[in-house]
């Protein structure tokens, strides 16, 4: 997918961009909220386009509750980095997000991974995410949605994905798409 080929919407705020998200949840229906927060994105404005990883199940890290279940989004959009952002938030909290301390279990936790090449560093957002290198939960959808996917400052989120092999991830569904029929799956 390449977000150059794409014609910003009328009304847009700027050139189309691919901005991957990472999503995770571990807290009552993760599946069921992974697929409704699929659908708030596809319901953006300002959004073309958003393809998704399969699902996986995965230990917390430097966290505690049960396990996770992670995809990743590849979104193009034509909203600015921190709007997008907002946007991003704004599903959180429509799920129940809260944040009583860091790495708490969560309803559901959208976290924008990479902005297209760019790398920006302010207060409120840093991308490529910080850690997102050494998560086997994010690597390994990310290399499912773009095998050749490099991480910026990083490198090939496939040689990544090598460095973390010993976090345990399960695949369990190939799609977060209504009407797909690997949605079935239960995990």
């Amino acid at each position: 997918m390449q977000a150059e080929a794409h014609v910003p919407r009328p009304g847009s705020c700027g050139p189309a961009v691919l901005a991957y998200v990472g999503l995770g949840a571990n807290l009552g229906d993760a599946l069921a909220t992974l697929r409704e927060a699929v659908a708030a994105l596809r319901a953006l404005p300002a959004v073309d386009e958003v393809r998704v990883s399969p699902v996986y199940r995965s230990a917390p890290i430097e966290s505690s509750g049960p396990d996770y279940l992670n995809a990743v989004a590849a979104v193009v959009t034509t909203l600015p980095p921190l709007d997008f952002l907002a946007r991003l938030q704004a599903i959180e909290q429509a799920h129940g997000r809260l944040r009583p301390y860091r790495n708490a279990p969560r309803t559901l936790d959208l976290d924008l991974l990479l902005w297209g090449q760019d790398r920006i560093a302010l207060p409120e957002l840093e991308v490529p995410h910080p850690r997102m290198h050494e998560r086997a939960f994010v690597l390994a959808p990310l290399a499912d949605l773009d095998p050749d996917l490099v991480v910026p400052g990083r490198g090939p989120a496939r040689v990544l994905l090598d460095a973390v092999q010993d976090q345990r991830l399960v695949r369990l569904a190939d799609s977060l798409v209504p009407g797909d029929p690997a949605c079935g799956v239960t995990p």
